[in-house]
This record gives structure tokens, sequence and C-alpha cells, in this order.
């Protein structure tokens, strides 16, 4: 690693952009500092860290100034090097960017004496940094997952920086039916069954974890072995009538996971992600046909009875998003209400700008006389809005055909459908979100307007939503 970074250090400009600014103070001590080393290019990183920490606590102000200066110049590039790992492996699914990371960890503005009632993130990393426990790039990308305003922005975004085997290590078994039942519309067999399974991860998995811990590991959960996977197939079977092998165990355990993680997600104030992103809406009907297709397996009894359902199906979906767009948009408008008035008018004015008249964030920025184009995105949040919107929409379809079908079919016929209505209802209504998606991300007049911007732009044009 090139050593100039002891003294330029990475920060930003006065629009958010990244920059990199040499700071001659800093350069000049550690030419100084460092001036018995011929060849200090070949000089490890932690010795020159070592003679700088030992400096920063001089005695002399100026001395131990310097010292900590050329060491928060490195920091800065240890974040920005966080920043771009974390954009490169999650940006694109999850619609962020580096530059969106940048605005919460580069706030260090250089200066040598730390601010008066105010500590940059970098000196907070410096100063609670201990040589003698751990390494200042782990203590620095530590730190950095920690950071409590960038960990709520990556909730928005749908990403929690958590393992699977570590939400699986703190959740009860006794969670499992509200979290799986009410939030995911699991059926009570299919309930018991993960309870099972996640009791049998705990009395292998988080027993050696402990074990571990109790003797002063403390690295990242990682993966089940296959003999503990071995060990779970074995005691799952006994408690239940299935039998499963260590792949499928393991398989289990990782969608149990992801399904925690979206609860987690959801409860934290972070959007939903779609489980599908390419999914057809013709597909999507011809799934809800399939249920509907008269022969004794299925609900309804004959074609005509099959037409009519469907029908009504098709206007109970319109019927449910308005509902959802109306509460949610209430919903956000009177959070931001309490907090700034302004903001709330800004929010349902930009919700109009972009699905509306289709300006971009930048366009959207200079009406709401705003600095720049994130700080719309902040306030819209459009990926939580859409996924609020998708789950609410979800529920009111879930009953609302649920007791439509009554008149198609017997008790006992819907309750063996119940499962397949859900997912079918749930590929339909992430097929709707996902043309919101497409549409978001292309926003320019050629591209048809979706049914979400369709039924969103009628309240906001009505002023339906401000009242």
């Amino acid at each position: 690693m090139s050593k100039l970074k002891y003294w330029t250090l990475v920060t930003l400009d006065g629009t958010g952009d990244r920059k990199i600014k040499e700071l001659e103070n800093a350069k000049s001590f550690f030419a100084a500092t460092f001036a018995d080393l011929t060849n200090i290019d070949e000089v490890a990183d932690t010795a020159i860290q070592q003679r700088l920490l030992e400096l920063s606590r001089h005695p002399h102000p100026e001395q131990s100034l310097l010292a900590q200066r050329c060491l928060l110049c490195f920091i800065s590039w240890l974040i920005e090097q966080a920043c771009l790992n974390l954009a490169r492996q999650f940006g694109d699914f999850h619609g962020f960017t580096e530059r969106d990371l940048f605005a919460y960890v580069l706030d260090d503005d250089g200066s040598l004496q730390p601010s008066t009632g105010y500590q940059s993130f970098a000196r907070e990393i410096l100063q609670t940094f201990d040589p003698e426990k751990s390494l200042l790039t782990t203590w620095t990308s530590r730190k950095f997952k920690q950071h409590d305003e960038l960990e709520t922005f990556l909730l928005e975004c749908g990403l929690y920086l958590v393992r699977d085997w570590a939400i699986l290590n703190d959740t009860q078994p006794k969670q499992l039916p509200k979290i799986l039942g009410e939030f995911h519309y699991l059926t009570p067999p299919e309930i018991d069954q993960a309870q099972k399974l996640l009791v049998a991860y705990h009395k292998i998995y988080r027993a050696e974890r402990w074990q571990q811990l109790a003797k002063g590991s403390r690295g990242k959960c990682q993966p089940p072995t296959t003999q503990q996977l071995e060990q779970m197939a074995k005691f799952f079977e006994h408690k239940t009538i299935y039998r499963l092998s260590p792949e499928n165990v393991l398989r289990q355990l990782q969608k149990l996971a992801d399904k925690l993680r979206q609860y987690r997600i959801h409860v934290r104030g972070g959007f939903l992600p779609t489980e599908s992103l390419d999914l057809n809406l013709k597909e999507n009907y011809a799934y809800i046909d399939q249920l509907a297709a008269p022969n004794p397996g299925n609900m309804l009894a004959d074609i005509d009875d099959e037409q009519a359902f469907l029908k009504l199906y098709k206007q109970q979906i319109l019927t449910c998003l308005d509902s959802a767009l109306d509460e949610v948009t209430k919903s956000r408008v009177n959070k931001l209400q309490k907090k700034d008035l302004d903001q709330a008018n800004k929010f349902l004015l930009a919700l109009q700008l972009f699905h509306c008249q289709r300006l971009s964030m930048s366009a959207i920025a200079k009406q709401l006389g705003l600095d720049a184009q994130y700080q719309v995105t902040r306030l819209l949040k459009l990926k939580e809005f859409r996924a609020d919107v998708q789950h609410q929409t979800l529920a009111k379809l879930r009953e609302a055909v649920k007791q439509l079908a009554k008149e198609y079919s017997t008790p006992e016929r819907l309750a063996n459908l119940d499962q397949q209505i859900i997912d079918a209802l749930n590929e339909q209504i992430t097929n709707l979100i996902n043309q919101a998606e497409i549409e978001a991300v292309s926003m320019q007049n050629t591209v048809p307007m979706s049914n979400f911007s369709q039924r969103l732009c009628q309240k906001l044009n009505n002023n339906s939503l401000n009242s």
C-alpha cells in the first residue's frame, strides 16, 4: 500500500463528490518521522502505524496531533475501500452506490485540531482502537459495519449485514409462529417443522458456538460443518416423521434465515426485497387460472364459476392496491409531519413529480430547493415505499380472495388450497411491484406507466391523500 495514504485524505467536496486532499503538514511530519528509513515503501503498514501510535501519545501537543493526522488519513482510505466493497457486493441489487455511503462516513475535514462538539467517524475509530486487540484495518471494518446512520440507510435499502448463522443463533423457536405465521403466512405444519429444525440447529451448532466463545474465539459465525449437518439431520428425524439429508438441512436453514432476515429488515424500518424480479404477468394469471381449473382437485366447479371468480379476483387486486397505497402514503406523511411539516409536503410533491410527471431525481431536487439528488432519494425511500405497499396489498388481497373463494368452493377445498392461494397472490403482487421497479429505473415517457404509478397518481392528482 502506497505510503502517500498517510498524508492524503479521502474526503467530500461541497457537492458530495469524492476528492483527494493532500495535507502538507502531515506530509512533512511523515517524511521527518521516517527519514531514517530509506526503503519506506517496503516497510509494513503495521510497523508504521505502531510508531505513529506511539507518537500520538507524545506529551508535545503538535507531535501528537500530527501523528494522529497521519493515521486519520490512512483510515479515510480504509473507509473508502469499505464503501467500495459494499457497493460492489450489494449495490446493484439493493439500489445504492458508493457515493450514497460516502455521505455517512467520510466526514473528516482534515483539520489538525478536532472540532469542538463534533467528532468525525475517523477520529471515533482512532480513539477506540486498541493495537493490542486488533489491527487498524480490522477495527475500521468492524466500526464501519456498526455505524448507526449507515446501518439505518442500508436497512432502508433492504440490506441487513448479519450472517445467516448469527440470525439463527439469536432467534428463539417460540418467536417463529408470529414471524412465519403472521408475517410470512406459513401454515401451522410448516411452522412446526421450522421450529423443530431451529431447535436442532441450536442443539448442535449454537451449543458448539457458545463453547468457542467461552474459549475466547470471537470470529464470525461460519457455515455448519458436514458433521454438524449430519447431527442436525438425525436430531430432526428423531423429533419428526421427516428425514432430511445434510444438504437439505443446509438449504432449509438458509431459507429460514432468509425469512427471518426479511422480518428483521421490516421491523427495523427497511423494505422487503421482492422474491422474484423476472415474473411475467401473464404467467401469474395463468397460475391463478390453474387453481381455478374445473377438476376435482381445484376450488371451482365449472368454467362459468372460473370466469366469474377470475373477473372478481382481478378487480380485487386494484381495490387492495388502492387501499394499500392510501394507507402507506398517509402513514409516511403522518410520520414526516411529526418531525417537519415542510418535509411532509415535499414528500407528496416529490411523489407526484416522480411518478406522474416522471422527472429525474436531479430535476426534482431543483424544484424542491434541495442541494443534491441523494436528498430526494432519502426523502422518497422508494424501495421501502414500494415494499410496504406490496406487503399491505398482499395481506388485504389474501383476505379478500379467501372471502371471495368461499362462494365458489367448500371450506375443505379452501383449507387445502390455502398455501397455494398465498403463493399465487405473492407472485402476482411481486410482479406488480416489479413493474414499478422497472419503471423507476427507466423513468422516460417512452416507458409505459405501471399500474402502481397510475393508481398512485389518481390519488395524488385528486388530493385524496392530503385529507
